[in-house]
């Protein structure tokens, strides 16, 4: 179908809303995306005619509750290429999908003196479960470096030599922008013998994902950063190492069968899921990916790739700003995702994000989850973030660039030489 932003942007309630009386422009998709109607609807829907728990009722709502939230993982399933709805684990989000890979694989196989590679543009939750496991059981954590706004793949190859058993990387740096190429990346790793978990928070939302062609153990992901309702994330495992795995949390719906002895598991996925699920948010986050598939994936990212190359050229010619990330010129704009980390020189980069306010623009300042990357490699205490999605117009960044402007006016920031 034919992408247009204007018509796509009538099914987004809050983007006709305003922000400190002006019409909001809402640049922090990275953070979290804004939700169509059609899944606040599907959500609204299923509180109004067939609010019923799932797998317990053979009442009609209930059959249609448990249904809709099955149909919901089968639709994950697709959208990833997966093997089967059975690889689909839900969460509360990718924070706790990474932290069911730590509790469950790295606790269940990993012993003394074993290694965790991970990379230096890694989100804390994928640093601190790794950190805390490390601690408890004396494993040895790596990290790859990152220079130019990308992996250094030598260093990468090089750790990797120290044949870690499990190896950790993001798809996308929600700070950099950087797309990782994660299938070499984890044939690499797979070469050496390790276990490979993806974060793909910031790439599922915005481009094709295959994780069958990609090869990987473990890929998790959020709803909320795709047009889904957060509470919800995904831990994508394969068939044969989820079902040797030990489930961490006990309770109803992940049993079989118990007596006062002992108990045996249910079937994948749900010997995962213990207790009362996020029904509505499964539904609500297959309604999201219907939506996403209407408008296609591949036209979702064309329109993104845009939206950088539009930036970055506004960008380049603006005194005193700093922009982070891999390769800036336009003929490079394919190797990055609709994040702009920037800096402007003389501003803290929460000033400008308060200023940014006041023109009703929302973006995100600090350092975005990942400390030791902004601080350690980029060497700033913080950085601003532009980030985008299929909503975004083209006179949003513009307006967005013309109030660094304002910020050196309001700041007094002199010429910068």
């Amino acid at each position: 179908m034919e992408f247009n932003v204007d018509e796509i942007r009538k099914d987004f309630p809050i983007l006709h809303t305003k922000n400190m009386g002006k019409d909001l422009i809402y640049l922090d998709s990275a953070a979290t995306s804004q939700k169509p109607i059609q899944v606040i609807n599907a959500i609204m829907e299923y509180y109004k005619t067939y609010n019923a728990n799932i797998h317990r009722g053979l009442y009609d709502i209930s059959v249609k509750a448990t249904e809709g939230y099955t149909n919901s993982k089968e639709k994950v399933a697709k959208f990833i290429n997966a093997q089967s709805y059975r690889e689909i684990l839900y969460c509360k989000n990718t924070t706790e999908a990474i932290n069911l890979v730590a509790l469950t694989w790295a606790e269940q196989n990993l012993k003394e003196g074993d290694g965790i590679l991970l990379t230096q543009m890694e989100h804390h939750s994928n640093i601190v479960p790794w950190q805390i496991l490390s601690k408890k059981k004396r494993l040895v954590l790596e990290y790859a470096k990152v220079e130019n706004g990308v992996i250094n793949m030598d260093d990468y190859k090089k750790k990797l030599e120290n044949a870690p058993k499990l190896v950790s990387f993001t798809h996308v740096s929600n700070v950099l922008g950087s797309i990782n190429n994660v299938k070499e990346m984890t044939k690499l790793a797979h070469t050496e013998g390790a276990m490979v978990h993806i974060d793909g928070a910031q790439s599922v939302p915005h481009m094709k994902v295959n994780v069958k062609d990609i090869g990987c153990d473990f890929f998790s992901f959020s709803s909320h950063k795709m047009l889904g309702p957060a509470g919800i994330g995904v831990l994508y495992g394969k068939d044969e190492i989820l079902e040797e795995l030990e489930p961490i949390i006990g309770g109803g719906d992940m049993i079989r069968s118990v007596d006062f002895e002992k108990c045996t598991w249910n079937e994948l996925p749900w010997k995962f899921e213990a207790g009362t699920s996020n029904i509505e948010g499964g539904i609500g986050l297959g309604k999201a990916i219907e939506y996403i598939e209407g408008i296609g994936i591949d036209n979702i990212r064309k329109h993104e790739i845009e939206l950088v190359r539009h930036a970055i050229g506004k960008l380049e010619k603006v005194e005193g700003v700093a922009v982070y990330g891999p390769e800036l010129g336009k003929d490079k704009i394919e190797g990055r995702a609709g994040v702009i980390s920037f800096n402007i020189h003389g501003a803290h980069p929460h000033d400008v994000a308060t200023i940014f306010n006041s023109e009703g623009i929302a973006i995100r300042a600090g350092h975005h989850c990942a400390m030791p990357l902004v601080n350690k490699v980029l060497n700033e205490p913080a950085v601003a973030r532009m980030s985008f999605y299929l909503y975004t117009k083209k006179e949003e960044i513009d307006k967005a660039v013309d109030t660094i402007e304002k910020v050196k006016k309001v700041l007094r920031i002199k010429k910068h030489r």
